[in-house]
């Protein structure tokens, strides 16, 4: 790559780009982009139409799109469409960012002390996440769900508890290699106690960790909650969310397509905008890392 460099300036050429971060940062952007428009969407679009999610109006059932009234069409109930995928944003984005939100507490808290302490407690906090990986994530949420009442709060609790282990695990990695470095050792040195050494000088060292971990989170976290109300355990009508919305879906794909095309057509692009985000803040990271050197 210098040689190809050096080469180009000699012959009064620029050098060539390397497209591989400009395209993940242009990525990163536009998804951005679109998860802020998105919750703008949700969080104001209801207010501005003149349908609600639960105006039932029979005789306008399963419109198709750009009918006269209803831009999306209408269900089988001949609720809006465009009405009844904002709330269901809502309630989807809530879920996601309040699980992401609880899930990161757990992990960063457990990987925090695994990583400081090391020796047994180390070793007992990892074993006890090494177990609760074993188990499949969509089994033990189906499993926990028919215990519980479903709820938008259950739901949030259960997908915090699916989903802490693999923030804990990197968080503990990056603890463990920063726990013997020069700036650790000086806060020792001066007496700091444990407690600020793990939350005033090591925690913000791995803010960085944490912030691709917390993005990605909230992407497994709207496609948990997608599946399990599809499968009847998660968001119980008439309360929309985009999963139960392609459960309804499934007895209309033949004579209304559209029921399930723009549910899953929303939870495609939002989970994607937060894999591209997440995968753009890691590599912003990386070149500062990489600059400090």
């Amino acid at each position: 790559m210098k040689a190809t460099i050096f080469s180009a300036l000699r012959m009064g050429k620029r050098p060539p780009k390397a497209t591989s971060g400009y395209k993940k940062k242009t990525l990163a952007r536009y998804a951005a982009i679109f998860i802020v428009a998105m919750i703008l969407t949700c969080a104001i679009g209801p207010l501005l139409l003149p349908f609600t999610d639960t105006q039932i109006d029979i005789l306008s059932r399963l419109q198709g799109p750009v009918c006269c009234t209803h831009f999306a069409g209408t269900d089988e109930l001949g609720r809006d469409m465009v009405a009844r995928l904002l709330s269901a944003g809502r309630i989807s984005l809530s879920i996601g960012v309040a699980a992401m939100a609880m899930s990161v507490v757990i992990g960063v808290t457990l990987g925090l002390i695994a990583g400081f302490y090391g020796g047994v407690i180390g070793s007992t906090i990892m074993r006890f996440v090494d177990v609760a990986l074993c188990f499949p994530n969509v089994f033990l949420m189906l499993t926990l769900s028919a215990l519980l009442t479903p709820n938008v709060i259950a739901l949030v609790a259960l997908i915090a508890c699916t989903s802490w282990m693999e923030i804990a695990r990197v968080v503990q990695a990056q603890v463990s290699s920063l726990r013997n470095a020069e700036f650790v050792l000086a806060s020792r040195a001066v007496g700091c106690k444990d407690r600020h050494i793990l939350f005033k000088v090591l925690l913000p060292n791995t803010v960085p960790t944490i912030l691709v971990a917390a993005v990605l989170n909230v992407a497994h976290a709207i496609l948990a909650e997608s599946y399990v109300s599809f499968l009847g355990y998660g968001v119980q009508p008439p309360t929309p969310s985009w999963g139960n919305m392609l459960n309804t879906a499934q007895g209309y794909l033949d004579s209304a397509p559209w029921l399930a095309i723009f549910p899953g057509a929303l939870i495609t692009l939002t989970v994607l905008s937060f894999h591209f985000l997440g995968e753009g803040i890691l590599d912003l990271f990386d070149v500062r890392s990489r600059n400090r050197r």
